[in-house]
C-alpha cells in the first residue's frame, strides 16, 4: 500500500515540477518523463506485491468536510487494475518522452506532461478509493485530466469538438454514478464502500437491480459500451498517441473496474444481470469491429476496435455472472478470468498498436490509411512490432489475445453443455458472436497492416518516412515481449488474475486451473513457429550463394502500372461490410467515366455511425426543445442568481431537518 501511495504522490510532484518548468520545454519533458516512469515502476512493484500477498491493506483519515473520508484500500481487484494502470502507463510515458519532442518549438509540451501525470495518479486513486465522495473526486480528476490531454492541440477545430463531446459524455455518465452513490449512501447512512455492501443485503432485490442498471449506464459511458461509445472514436484520434494508448489501454477500463466494484456491493446476481451484460457485449463487440473495418483513419480505426474489445471483455464478465448466478464455479471462473485477462491483454496490445500508429503519424504526417503503403521497407522495426500487436488483437496463437478469448470460448462451451436451458441459451449467444468478432477483427487488421506497411507508397507522404528513435521503440518492444510471454505462458497469466476472480465471484480453488486445450494449442503454435524458423534458416542457407534481385510487382499486363492501381482499404473491406449496411449508413460519391477516353473517374464510399447520424440528432433536438423553457430563469442579473442559491440552500436545509438527508 505504501508503494502505491508513494507512486501517486510522485506522479503529482513530477507533474507540478514539469508545469513549473513550462518555459523550458526539454527540461519539463525530461523531468516529467523520468518522474512519471519512476512512479509507475514503484507503483507496479507495489501492485504486484499486494496481489501476491492476497491481503487487503487500508488507510483511513477523517475529512473535515461534512461527508466522506480519506479511505484507501488495496485488495485483489484493486491490485490487478493497478498493475494494468502502472504497466501500460509506464510504457506509454517512456514513448511519450520521445513522441512529444516533435512538438517542441511548435507549442508548449509542459501541459501535456502535467496532465498525463495527473491522469495516471487519478486512475490509481479511483482504484484504491473506498469512499463514494473520494471515488467521485478521483473520477472527475481523471475525466478532466484526459479532457485537457485530448484537447492538447486545441488550435484544431476537430480536436475542440472531440474534447467537448468527450466532456459531455463523461458528465452524463457521472450523473448516473452520482445517483448510484446517493442511493447507496442514503440507505447505508454514509458513503463507505463497506457500508454499501452491508446495506444492499437488507434491501429488496429490486434495489440491487436498480443499482446494477445505474452502474451499467454510468460506468458503461466511460467504458464505451454501445450506444454510449460516441465520444470514443473522436477523442482517441485527437489526443497525442501515447495518451491514446493510455486512454484506450487503461482509462476506459476504469469503467469496467467501477462496474465490478459495484457488483461486489450487490450480493448474489440474478441470471438476467449476466444475460444483460452478454447482450451489451455482443452488440458492442460486433458494432465496434464493423465500424473499425469501415474506417480510413488509422487511429480512428483503433478507437472503434477498442469498442469491440470492450465488448469481448463484457462477454466474459457476463458469462462469469451467469455462472455465479447458477452456482456453477467452472463457468464463473472461465468467464471472469477470460474477461479480466482480456483487460490486461487489450491494454498491452492496444497500447502497442497506438504507439505504432503514432510512429507512422510521426514519420509520415498522416493517419489516412489509403495514402500510405510500403512503410515496412523504411520502418521495419515499427512494422514488425505493429504486426505482433495486430496478430495479438486478432486473437491468434501464440500471443496473449488468444489466451483470454479462448478462456471465454471454453466457458461458453461449458455453459452450453452443462447448464440449464436458460443458461445454455445465454451461453450459446457468446459463441457465434465471439467467432464473428474474431473473424472480422482478423480481416480488419490484415487490411490495416497490408495497406500501411506492404505494397508501394500511394502518395508522397511515405517517401519521408524513417525509423523511430530508441526511446519510442523500446516501450513497443517491451509491450510486444509481454504479449508473447502471456501467450507462451498462460499458466502464469491466469495465476495473475486468479485472486481478482476469487474476490469477485468467490470461486473455489479447484476451478482455477488452466484448460488443457489451451496448453495443447500453445504447444501446437510453438511447433508452428519452430517450423517457420527452420524454413527461414533454410531459405537463408539456400539463397546464401545466389544473387537476389528486386523488381516491381507484376501489373496484370499493364505497360505502365502505378501505385494507385493497388487495392485500397475501401476496396478490401467493402465486400465484408455489404451485409451490414442496414446498420451502417453508407454515402457514395461517384464521378462516372465520360466518353471513349475518360480523363477522370472518382468513386468514394463513406460509412457513418448509426448512433451519431440517426439517433443523436433527434434526441438532441428533443432535449434542446425541452430545456428551452428554462431560459426564463436566465435574466442576466447577479442579484437574482444569488437568490436562486439562497432558495436552494434553504430547501436543502429544510430537507435535512425533516430527515431526508444522509
Amino acid at each position: 500500500m505504501s508503494e502505491i501511495l508513494i507512486a501517486i504522490a510522485l506522479l503529482f510532484v513530477s507533474g507540478l515540477i514539469a508545469a513549473a518548468l513550462g518555459r523550458y520545454d526539454r527540461l519539463a519533458l525530461g523531468v516529467g518523463t523520468l518522474g512519471s516512469a519512476a512512479a509507475c515502476a514503484i507503483g507496479l512493484f507495489g501492485s504486484v506485491k499486494a496481489l501476491l500477498e492476497a491481503q487487503e491493506t487500508a488507510y483511513r483519515y477523517l475529512w473535515t468536510l461534512p461527508v466522506g473520508e480519506l479511505h484507501f484500500a488495496v485488495d485483489a481487484l484493486s491490485a490487478f487494475f493497478l498493475i494494468c494502470i502502472f504497466l501500460v502507463s509506464g510504457l506509454s510515458v517512456v514513448y511519450g518522452g520521445g513522441y512529444l519532442k516533435s512538438y517542441i518549438g511548435k507549442q508548449k509540451v509542459a501541459p501535456a506532461v502535467f496532465w498525463f501525470s495527473i491522469l495516471v495518479a487519478a486512475m490509481a486513486l479511483v482504484a484504491i478509493a473506498r469512499d463514494g465522495i473520494l471515488f467521485l473526486i478521483a473520477w472527475e480528476a481523471m475525466s478532466f485530466a484526459s479532457f485537457f490531454l485530448v484537447t492538447f492541440e486545441s488550435d484544431r477545430e476537430d480536436v475542440r469538438q472531440a474534447g467537448i463531446s468527450y466532456l459531455i459524455a463523461s458528465h452524463l455518465g457521472v450523473m448516473f454514478i452520482f445517483t448510484l452513490f446517493v442511493l447507496l449512501g442514503g440507505h447505508s447512512g454514509n458513503f463507505n464502500f463497506n457500508a454499501f455492501q452491508a446495506t444492499v443485503g437488507a434491501e429488496p432485490a429490486r434495489f440491487a437491480s436498480l443499482c446494477f442498471l445505474l452502474a451499467v449506464v454510468g460506468f458503461g459511458a466511460k467504458a464505451g459500451f454501445w450506444p454510449m461509445h460516441v465520444w470514443l472514436p473522436d477523442a482517441h484520434p485527437a489526443a497525442p498517441s501515447h495518451v491514446s494508448a493510455v486512454m484506450s489501454g487503461v482509462m476506459i477500463k476504469m469503467g469496467i473496474y467501477g462496474l465490478l466494484r459495484t457488483l461486489t456491493f450487490l450480493g448474489a446476481p440474478p441470471l438476467w444481470w449476466g444475460t444483460t451484460l452478454i447482450i451489451i457485449g455482443a452488440v458492442s463487440g460486433i458494432s465496434g469491429i464493423i465500424h473499425a473495418l469501415a474506417q480510413h483513419d488509422l487511429k480512428r480505426l483503433l478507437a472503434y476496435s477498442s469498442v469491440e474489445n470492450m465488448g469481448v471483455i463484457v462477454l466474459g464478465l457476463g458469462l462469469g455472472l451467469v455462472g455465479q448466478s447458477l452456482g456453477n464455479p467452472a463457468i464463473a471462473f472461465l468467464g471472469y478470468a477470460g474477461g479480466l485477462l482480456h483487460i490486461l491483454n487489450h491494454g498491452l496490445f492496444k497500447s502497442l498498436l497506438f504507439m505504432g500508429a503514432g510512429s507512422v503519424l510521426h514519420a509520415t504526417g498522416t493517419r489516412a490509411i489509403d495514402t500510405l503503403g510500403g512503410l515496412f521497407k523504411k520502418m521495419p522495426h515499427t512494422g514488425l512490432l505493429f504486426l505482433i500487436g495486430a496478430v495479438a488483437i486478432s486473437g491468434l496463437p501464440p500471443l496473449n489475445g488468444f489466451v483470454s478469448e479462448w478462456m471465454i470460448y471454453v466457458g461458453a462451451f461449458t455453459g452450453a453443455s452443462t447448464g440449464t436451458t436458460p443458461s445454455a441459451l445465454t451461453a450459446l449467444i457468446v459463441l457465434p458472436c465471439l467467432a464473428l468478432i474474431g473473424g472480422l477483427a482478423a480481416a480488419c487488421f490484415v487490411k490495416v497492416f497490408g495497406m500501411v506497411f506492404l505494397g508501394e507508397p500511394r502518395s508522397e507522404a511515405p517517401a519521408k518516412a524513417h525509423e523511430m528513435s530508441l526511446s519510442m521503440r523500446a516501450p513497443m518492444i517491451a509491450g510486444a515481449v509481454i504479449c508473447a510471454g502471456i501467450g507462451l505462458w498462460p499458466t502464469g497469466a491466469i495465476a495473475l488474475v486468479r485472486p481478482a476472480v476469487s474476490f469477485i465471484g468467490n470461486i473455489p480453488a479447484p476451478f482455477s486451473a488452466v484448460p488443457e486445450s489451451l496448453l495443447m494449442i500453445r504447444w501446437i503454435a510453438l511447433g508452428f513457429l519452430g517450423l517457420v524458423a527452420v524454413l527461414f534458416v533454410l531459405r537463408k542457407v539456400l539463397l546464401g550463394g545466389r544473387e537476389v534481385t528486386q523488381s516491381g510487382t507484376w501489373g496484370c499486363g499493364y505497360a505502365a502500372p502505378t501505385a494507385r492501381m493497388q487495392y485500397t482499404g475501401s476496396s478490401f473491406s467493402d465486400p465484408l461490410l455489404i451485409p451490414f449496411e442496414l446498420v451502417l449508413p453508407a454515402t457514395e460519391i461517384a464521378e462516372k467515366p465520360q466518353g471513349c477516353f475518360p480523363e477522370k473517374v472518382t468513386y468514394k464510399k463513406h460509412y457513418g455511425d448509426m448512433v451519431v447520424e440517426k439517433f443523436l440528432p433527434p434526441i438532441s433536438r428533443w432535449i434542446m426543445a425541452a430545456l428551452a423553457g428554462f431560459r426564463i430563469i436566465q435574466q442576466g442579473r447577479l442579484q437574482l442568481y444569488f437568490l436562486y442559491i439562497l432558495v436552494t440552500l434553504m430547501i436543502l436545509l429544510v430537507w435535512q431537518i425533516l430527515g431526508g438527508g444522509v
